[in-house]
């Protein structure tokens, strides 16, 4: 979470990521990257389920989850088979493509 309680998110290539870390470790690694591993962060604990089928439909744009940024991690971008259909951009006509 940021100092307004918002979930960290960056944009690249059109697309809004979410920032989510598998545990303590890999958020002290992204702290320590942006070179604030002096301050307090605040973090929820979220199922990976929730984050891709409730958090990022919420966002209302192509979104995905960037998990572990600070280290080796993944992406799980807005497509088919990882966020529901109706977000997904190779599946809506909402961001380009076509059904």
């Amino acid at each position: 979470m940021d100092e307004h309680d918002v979930p960290l998110t960056g944009d690249y290539g059109g697309v809004c990521w979410i920032f989510a870390f598998s545990d303590e470790t890999a958020l002290a690694r992204y702290a320590l990257a942006r070179g604030e591993g002096d301050r307090e962060w605040a973090y929820q604990r979220w199922l990976g389920a929730r984050l891709l089928d409730a958090a990022v439909p919420a966002v209302g744009a192509p979104c995905g989850v960037a998990l572990d940024v600070g280290g080796p991690g993944a992406l799980f971008p807005p497509v088919a088979g990882i966020v529901p259909d109706r977000v997904a951009v190779d599946v809506t006509e909402e961001w380009g493509a076509a059904k």
